[in-house]
């Protein structure tokens, strides 16, 4: 390496003002007496809901996002769920509906990562976050974590049993950009 007097500069542009969001883990497993990701993002979301925060939930599938918006719905939660069969004008108006609060959590695959300006929510809860992929790549998951970052309140629970490198990149650059 060469001798340089040039400085390296860096900018992290929060349009909020706020730091980037808390991440804990847990696990996805069912080891008593904790009762497994599907009951406790459950119980994190009627608490984040209590306080009037909003919930949005990162699955798998389509069918995931689906039977986890009815699941929810069964355990007392207001909750839709959005994916890429959904029309353009409905995804909108569910959009919409959320933001003001005609229900509390939004079950999603990939469309809640880029582009969305959510002030409202409070928590998101990536379930199966150790699953290696597309959906659960560094970046992904760093786009993810910033959904978090547009309330004072915003924490993300990552739901996995193994911490891949992903989550590890993701982590790691949540928690520098807190540090900064």
């Amino acid at each position: 390496e060469r001798e340089t007097s040039e400085q390296v500069v860096e900018q992290i542009i929060r349009p909020t003002g706020l730091i980037d969001p808390e991440i804990s883990i847990r696990s996805i497993q069912e080891k008593k007496p904790y009762r497994g990701q599907i009951q406790d993002f459950i119980t994190e979301t009627k608490k984040s809901v209590e306080k009037g925060g909003r919930v949005i939930a990162t699955t798998l599938t389509k069918k995931m996002a689906e039977d986890l918006s009815e699941y929810l719905k069964g355990e007392g939660i207001k909750a839709e769920y959005l994916h890429s069969d959904i029309k353009t004008i409905e995804r909108i108006q569910i959009l919409t509906e959320f933001r003001r609060g005609t229900f509390d959590c939004l079950v999603g695959v990939n469309l809640l990562r880029e582009g969305l300006d959510l002030p409202e929510v409070t928590l998101i809860g990536i379930l199966d976050a150790d699953k290696e992929g597309f959906l659960r790549s560094a970046s992904a998951l760093i786009q993810t974590i910033g959904r978090a970052s547009r309330h004072l309140d915003g924490r993300v629970i990552m739901y996995a049993d193994n911490m891949t490198d992903s989550m590890k990149k993701a982590i790691g650059e949540t928690n520098r950009r807190r540090k900064i």
